[in-house]
């Protein structure tokens, strides 16, 4: 496939920013990048306008750095929160992603963030508090408090059936009878008295 040599007026990710020298297909610089006016060929007259494309990429660098310190530092006062669906035993099902985290920050702060921004070793599976890190810029780093909470409620107790009420009166009936047996067991003794024998006239 035959390369062409073109200088670039725009940040391309992947492909480079402002002012470089970039090799690329021709048809892809002939039928995109020139119409778009994304990128211009190289030439002698073209090379003279070199110095306005670092100018202007220097610019869109400091505002850039500037837009993402900025951003770090109010990501750092925040605490996402994602609902989450769980089993019983409280375990997630499925787990949070990068996309997740940054379509929620968008939801719920308004702030747009590429999703390659947010810095995650393997998505999240579990509930609680988490550190994320975020790679916002090359001189830029800051972390997002993410907080992961249950979306499913509890479990309800088991209702406890009332006792029987025919066993509660049987039990009183029995302790109330067993009360006045204890309680003519405790009279005191007394002994009978014999009658006096009557005299024959």
């Amino acid at each position: 496939m035959a390369k062409t040599e073109v200088i670039l007026t725009h940040n391309l990710v992947g492909l480079g920013a402002e002012s470089d020298h970039v090799k690329v297909a021709a048809g892809y610089a002939r039928n995109y990048l020139y119409p778009q006016g994304l990128a211009i060929p190289v030439s002698a007259a073209n090379k003279r306008r070199l110095e306005v494309l670092r100018q202007r990429r220097a610019e869109r660098e400091a505002h850039d750095l500037n837009s993402m310190t900025d951003i770090a530092k109010s990501l750092a006062k925040l605490v996402l929160v994602l609902k989450v669906k769980t089993g019983d035993d409280g375990k997630m099902f499925g787990a949070v992603t990068a996309g997740a985290i940054a379509d929620e920050l968008k939801h719920q702060f308004d702030v747009s963030l590429d999703k390659k921004k947010i810095r995650l070793d393997r998505p999240l599976h579990e509930l609680g508090e988490h550190a994320i890190e975020l790679r916002l810029h090359a001189d830029v780093t800051g972390t997002l408090k993410v907080r992961i909470e249950s979306a499913t409620p509890p479990p309800q107790p088991a209702e406890v059936p009332a006792p029987d009420g025919k066993g509660v009166e049987a039990t009183r009936g029995k302790g109330e009878g067993a009360v006045r047996q204890d309680r003519r067991s405790e009279r005191p003794y007394r002994r009978p008295m014999r009658e006096k024998p009557t005299q024959a006239g």
